[in-house]
């Protein structure tokens, strides 16, 4: 038996303002030939499969077209609903998923007899070859219900025990099929939560505010593997290969340029896990974060695109530049433009380090209004602005606010250059 897990697509994200429908539609198709040439029986999408709860048409149309496609690859598809999900959106298709052969696993409902997902997973030859405890993203509403006088610690015991005993639940209903059959099959787990020690980046929300922030690694039942989403970061969980996180196949976020990307190759023979390979998911949006003064990141910029030669055309490189500085630069921004207006490159962020924020704002003391520019009386505002409590939110905040203060600003000068031509004529 041979699986794939891969998790947190997030189809529709909107990065900075920018659509990812290239690079993700790209990822589909590199996966579809993955699966043909790895000769894949089942493909596990531990959640997240879109970015919001009310993804843009085209993200839904990536994920039909795949749908479709993988009917005839011969390779079962199993899809999980993460937090960013909406069960109500991914009910839509639930029916007409089944009907092609895929299963799509939204939600968990305590009022049902048997609460089970418990998926029989066949081999390509059509030979029952596992079995799958498909948990998907589970709501604190799902399994607990609210107890006056708890306290937080009481209902974080309570939802770990709770989502511990449903685990439990699945694994004895597979461990109970499986004592049916004359040989011993794998059983495989799914989840998409935070286990503790887990490494995080910028992209990944929290997800059990005020309740349970973390599930220990220990409360997980003895499956044989546990695929895992949430966590962008490809890892194994406290030291155990048979309970990992695939990560995302795409970078989410400029702090996670570093990470290789992967899916991963699962296999068993004889009832038992025998390997987890790692395949490496090429780039097909390079992005970078670099930092330094102006003169160090124009460098770096200009070796980026060196060793990014080789990229398809019209495909730009996304930066994120950290500028670090003695002297206050009154145009900044203008020189990064004018450097970077005939590079395969597109500055999505630009940002000031925060380790000169004292010297700035002395510098800023003794400046006259008539000493800066539009746009860096505008910035000026906007860094007395409260930050958001999420670092990524914060930067996409300002990084739109950015985009409409410029577009209304071209604008009132299209106004302003137009009204002059009529008072010359």
């Amino acid at each position: 038996m041979r699986i794939l897990h891969t998790s947190d697509w997030h189809l529709g994200q909107y990065f900075y303002g920018k659509t990812r429908l290239h690079e993700q539609s790209a990822f589909l198709d590199w996966l579809l030939q993955q699966i043909e040439t790895l000769q894949i029986d089942c493909l596990v999408v531990a959640g997240d499969l879109f970015d919001t709860g009310t993804p843009p048409s085209y993200a839904r149309t990536l994920l039909n077209e795949f749908v479709l496609k993988l009917t005839t690859a011969g390779c079962t598809l199993v899809l999980l609903a993460g937090n960013h999900d909406s069960v109500a959106v991914l009910n839509e298709s639930q029916a007409l998923f089944r009907r092609l052969g895929a299963y799509l696993v939204t939600g968990i409902d305590r009022s049902e007899t048997d609460p089970s997902t418990l998926i029989p997973l066949s081999t390509r030859m059509g030979k029952l070859g596992a079995w799958l405890c498909a948990v998907p993203f589970i709501r604190a509403k799902d399994l607990v219900l609210s107890q006056a006088g708890q306290t937080a610690e009481d209902k974080q015991q309570t939802l770990q025990y709770a989502i511990a005993d449903y685990y439990q639940q699945l694994f004895q209903q597979a461990q109970a099929k499986n004592n049916e059959q004359p040989h011993k099959l794998p059983i495989i787990a799914t989840g998409h939560l935070t286990t503790v020690g887990a490494s995080t980046s910028n992209s990944v929300r929290e997800i059990y505010i005020g309740s349970l922030e973390a599930f220990p690694a220990s409360a997980f039942p003895p499956a044989d593997y546990i695929a895992l989403g949430h966590i962008h970061r490809s890892q194994a969980v406290a030291k155990s290969d048979h309970i990992r996180y695939s990560g995302s196949p795409f970078m989410l976020s400029f702090d996670e340029c570093t990470q290789a990307k992967s899916i991963l190759q699962v296999d068993f023979s004889e009832g038992a896990l025998t390997a987890v390979t790692p395949i490496e998911v090429p780039c097909f949006q390079p992005m970078q974060s670099l930092k330094g003064d102006l003169v160090s990141i124009e460098r770096q910029i200009e070796q980026l695109v060196s060793d990014h030669s080789s990229i398809g055309a019209g495909v730009d490189i996304w930066l994120d530049l950290v500028i670090s500085y003695q002297d206050y630069l009154s145009d900044l921004q203008p020189r990064i433009e004018a450097f970077c207006a005939d590079l395969p490159v597109e500055v999505l962020l630009i940002r000031r380090e925060r380790a000169l924020k004292n010297q700035t704002i002395t510098a800023q003391q003794q400046e006259q209004l008539h000493e800066l520019s539009v746009e860096e009386v505008f910035d000026r505002r906007l860094q007395q602005e409260p930050s958001l409590e999420d670092p990524l939110l914060n930067e996409q905040y300002q990084a739109r606010l950015r985009v409409c203060f410029k577009q209304a600003l071209e604008q009132l000068q299209d106004t302003a250059q137009s009204t002059m031509q009529g008072d010359a004529l």
